[in-house]
């Protein structure tokens, strides 16, 4: 697990972005890198999410914001199963991978999660989650580690049941199913390949495993939907490479709603100047996104920054 404090990691170690200045220095953080809280046992709402007594917003504005913050306050429910399992060989080391199937209850789920992870990488999860939550997972149990018969279908039977109930435990428990690290544990390494895809320039790669891991990272980070707009932006930039402009418009749109008036973050003016270029391209309106970023400029006069595309290359590096 990526701690808190890794260069280029979308962690929560300190208030919400804030990149006054917006110096290209400033604006190489990530955007959830040192601008979010860590969640801990008392977390509950997005304290910075409300507009401020002297926000501009339009009585339309804010009934919209209102309504898009009322949808956030539903909570969701998830269900973990650890489907199957499947041994791998490579040439100096031999694993199991299991298969972890994340279905949201209480209505079809037609984004159902599907991702593999070895041994390996619960033990990481637990090892990260017992140095801040100590505690409230003391009567969590974790599967042991064995020296030997790791591959026998009864072990591999058994350890599939122990880390469904390992995960469906973990996730009842508030403050760690918000937490870093369970978000982390379930998305970080889709999300590094995604991303590392977008640098290579595999555009298509790229944005058919942002597809497969968005809807999981929305499901986990309804709490605070920020989180997700690195992910949003990247989509963006992978359609809009692709010459499909209507879809990159579309991801900027849920990346923005996600950002609400947080015209601090060092995602909001690059979003929207990228977003600005793409409606003028399709013929549509633009002139309210233009007259966002210049009551934003107005409050905040900022030096030029980076883009979108040179923000979102610098996620997940590590």
């Amino acid at each position: 697990m990526a701690s808190a404090e890794h260069p280029g990691s979308p962690g929560w170690t300190g208030p919400v972005a804030l990149c006054p200045a917006r110096t290209n220095t400033k604006r190489l953080a990530s955007a959830t890198g040192p601008d979010l809280p860590h969640p801990g046992p008392e977390e509950d709402s997005d304290a910075d999410s409300s507009p401020s007594p002297n926000s501009s917003m339009t009585t339309r504005e804010l009934q919209e914001y209102w309504r898009n913050e009322k949808c956030c306050w539903k909570p969701i429910k998830l269900l973990f199963e650890v489907a199957s399992a499947r041994i791998e060989e490579r040439k100096d080391s031999k694993f199991v991978m299991y298969q972890i199937v994340v279905i949201q209850t209480g209505s079809f789920d037609s984004n159902k999660a599907i991702l593999e992870r070895r041994y390996s990488d619960f033990e990481r999860l637990q090892k990260s989650l017992l140095k801040s939550f100590g505690e409230e997972i003391e009567d969590v149990a974790f599967p042991k580690k064995r020296l030997l018969g790791n591959f026998t279908q009864e072990m591999i039977s058994e350890r599939k049941l122990a880390f469904q109930e390992y995960l469906s435990l973990l996730y009842a428990i508030r403050c760690i199913r918000r937490s870093r690290d369970f978000i982390d544990f379930l998305t970080r390494p889709e999300l590094q390949e995604a991303f590392g895809c977008l640098r290579a320039g595999q555009y298509t790669k790229a944005l058919d495993i942002l597809v497969h891991v968005l809807p999981l990272l929305e499901k986990l980070t309804a709490h605070w939907r920020v989180l997700g707009v690195p992910a949003l932006c990247a989509t963006l930039v992978c359609h809009r490479e692709l010459e499909r402009p209507e879809e990159a418009l579309a991801a900027g749109d849920r990346a923005l709603q996600c950002l609400g008036t947080r015209e601090g973050h060092c995602y909001y003016v690059p979003l929207l100047e990228a977003m600005i270029h793409l409606a003028y391209t399709l013929g549509k309106d633009f002139v309210s996104l233009q007259e966002r970023l210049e009551e934003c400029q107005l409050r905040q006069p900022t030096s030029r920054g980076f883009t979108l595309k040179e923000l979102t290359v610098r996620e997940y590096l590590c």
